[in-house]
C-alpha cells in the first residue's frame, strides 16, 4: 500500500458524512507505519473505544469505512477467527464489525458486517510481522502470495457489501 496522509483518509470514506470525517481521529504515527506490508490501513479510535475504522485502495481510488463494533464477552478459551485473514484469536481478538452502507441505504440505517480482528492488523499477521497473543496462525499450504489474494479478495466482498 502507498503511505497516506491525513488528507487522503479523511476524503476516502464513503459511508459517513463530510463533517464526521473531519472529526474522526486519524492515526497519529502515518510516517511509521509499514507500508509495504499493509493491504489496508485500519485502526481504532482511541477516544471511542467501539469505533474503527479502514482505509484501502478499490478500482484506482481510496476507499474508507467508517465501522463499530462491540467488546467480545467470550469465553477464556473461546477462540473466534477473523473472516478476512482467517487468523484464530483467543477472546476480543475478533470482533463483529459493523458498517453502514454507504448512499441512501446508509442513511435509511442499514448496515453490512463482518467478523475481523479487533486491532485490524490482517496484513501483518498473514505476513507473520505481528505476533499472537498467544499461538500461531494455522500452518496453510497455501504461499504468502495466495493468502495476501484470498484476504484482499475477502476485504473486497466486505465492501461490496458496503456499496450494494
Amino acid at each position: 500500500m502507498q503511505p497516506l496522509t491525513e488528507q487522503d483518509i479523511r476524503s476516502s470514506f464513503i459511508n459517513c458524512s463530510k463533517g464526521e470525517a473531519k472529526r474522526l481521529a486519524v492515526p497519529r504515527d502515518l510516517a511509521a507505519r509499514p507500508w509495504d506490508d499493509l493491504d489496508f490501513l485500519g485502526w481504532r479510535d482511541p477516544g471511542a473505544p467501539d469505533r474503527s475504522y479502514l482505509v484501502t485502495g478499490r478500482e484506482g481510488r481510496l476507499v474508507g469505512v467508517a465501522m463499530r463494533f462491540q467488546a467480545a464477552q467470550r469465553g477464556f478459551l473461546h477462540r473466534s477467527m477473523c473472516s478476512l485473514c482467517l487468523t484464530t484469536h483467543p477472546r476480543g481478538g475478533v470482533s463483529l464489525m459493523t458498517a453502514r452502507k454507504a448512499g441512501a441505504a446508509g442513511r435509511e440505517g442499514n448496515t453490512v458486517g463482518a467478523y475481523m480482528c479487533t486491532d485490524l492488523a490482517c496484513s501483518l499477521y498473514v505476513r507473520g510481522k505481528k505476533a499472537l497473543e498467544s499461538g500461531a496462525r494455522f500452518e496453510e499450504s497455501l504461499t504468502l502470495e495466495e493468502q495476501i489474494e484470498r484476504t484482499t479478495g475477502h476485504l473486497a466482498a466486505f465492501l461490496d457489501k458496503v456499496y450494494a
